[in-house]
C-alpha cells in the first residue's frame, strides 16, 4: 500500500483543484436560491442547511464533472505510471505504442471512447 501512496497522489492532485473550484461555484451558487433562503426563515440551523440543501443540489454538476474527468484520469496515468514504473493498463499502451501494436492502440482508444461516451 505504501507504494500507491504517491502515484495516487500524483494523479489526485491533477483533478483536485478543478473539483475544489467547481464545488466552491455551485455551492456558492445554490446558497443564493429560493429554498435556502426559505429554510433560514424556518430557522433551520445554518451547518445543515449548508450540507442537507446547499451542497446535496450542488454536486449534479459536480458528478457530472467526474463522469467527465474519468477520460482525463486514465490519459493522466500514463505518465504516472511511465514515470513510477507502475505496471498497467496505461503503461501496456504506452509500450504497444513504442512497439507499433496497432491492433493493441486502436481497442484500447475504442475503450477509452467507450468510458468518455
Amino acid at each position: 500500500m505504501h507504494h500507491l501512496f504517491l502515484p495516487s497522489f500524483v494523479l489526485g492532485i491533477y483533478l483536485s483543484g478543478i473539483f475544489v473550484r467547481l464545488t466552491y461555484a455551485q455551492v456558492t451558487e445554490t446558497l443564493f436560491k429560493d429554498f435556502i433562503t426559505a429554510a433560514r426563515a424556518r430557522g433551520i440551523p445554518e451547518r445543515r442547511i449548508l450540507y442537507k440543501y446547499g451542497l446535496r443540489n450542488a454536486l449534479i454538476p459536480i458528478v457530472t464533472m467526474m463522469g467527465l474527468q474519468f477520460a482525463a484520469l486514465l490519459s493522466g496515468a500514463v505518465l504516472t505510471e511511465t514515470v513510477f514504473n507502475w505496471p498497467g493498463i496505461d503503461s501496456l499502451v504506452y509500450e504497444s505504442i513504442l512497439a507499433r501494436d496497432y491492433n493493441l492502440v486502436q481497442g484500447s482508444i475504442i475503450i477509452y471512447a467507450f468510458l468518455v461516451a
